[in-house]
């Protein structure tokens, strides 16, 4: 029978008070993982906390800063002696800076590569000694469609999704012969509160051009929640796919294997 408990587990989710990392935060909780969670500030990791008990979920949130390595390092061995060791590591946290390449400063593009790719490594390396103690871990980076194309204003994060598809496979082939599956999860358009705006309805009662733009692009002819990225997370942290490793699922309707509708 296939497995897809997460009984008895210890899954951290990095920035996930809310949006997609609390959907998965929330999924491998329902599946029956121990749910620990960071973020930056106290206030946010506060709100996650009160949001995870709302649902039934006792989650444990620790204030951490995923590039400083320090505060990684003290957060891991906080959460081995007050949780036990991390089973299962979602690298979620991330920004991005739509900003036309010829504009944007190089301290802005190094900020956007230091939280999605620097600081997926950090974590990473923090929690691959004890799973390798262990004999076995789950590592997911939450990855994107930038991993595989290009868009304008996005130089930086396409930069470092695409490195972060790359660092993905590099922990596979690395950490692999210690039953470590690393692989990623490319969420497609996702209907979430910062992604409200584009979908808005435009004054005449159209639809806003970025929403009618991505339902063209998308087989699905929808947006995604981010409940559709509850399944891939617990079959990625689960045994089911214990022998799925530098492996890419990308949730996005379709989106990349679609050419899209031709001009009427």
């Amino acid at each position: 029978m296939v497995n897809f408990s997460l009984e008895g587990k210890v899954a951290l989710i990095t920035g996930a008070s809310y949006g997609i990392g609390f959907a998965i935060a929330s999924a491998l909780g329902n599946a029956g993982a121990k749910i620990v969670f960071n973020d930056i500030k106290a206030e946010l990791v506060e709100k996650g906390i009160e949001n995870y008990k709302e649902i039934g979920i006792d989650a444990k949130g620790y204030v951490c800063d995923v590039t400083n390595e320090e505060q990684v390092t003290a957060m891991i061995q906080q959460i081995e002696s007050e949780v036990g060791v991390v089973d299962i590591l979602v690298n979620n946290a991330g920004i991005i800076k739509r900003v036309p390449m010829h504009e944007m400063s190089a301290a802005e593009f190094r900020q956007v590569i230091d939280i999605d790719l620097n600081a997926p490594f950090i974590m990473a390396k923090a929690v691959i000694p004890s799973m390798m103690k262990k004999g076995a871990g789950k590592i997911i980076n939450i990855c994107s469609m930038m991993s595989e194309l290009g868009r304008e204003t996005v130089s930086a994060y396409a930069a470092a999704k695409g490195g972060l598809k790359m660092l993905t496979k590099n922990i596979a082939s690395e950490y692999g012969e210690h039953n470590i599956q690393c692989n990623g999860i490319g969420p497609g358009y996702i209907a979430t509160p910062q992604t409200a705006p584009l979908r808005e309805p435009q004054a005449d009662g159209s639809r806003h051009p970025f929403d009618s733009f991505i339902i063209a692009k998308t087989p699905a002819a929808r947006w995604g929640t981010p409940e559709d990225l509850a399944g891939p997370a617990v079959f990625l942290a689960s045994n089911a796919s214990d022998f799925v490793n530098g492996h890419v699922l990308y949730v996005d309707g379709g989106i990349l294997a679609y050419i899209g509708k031709q001009p009427k």
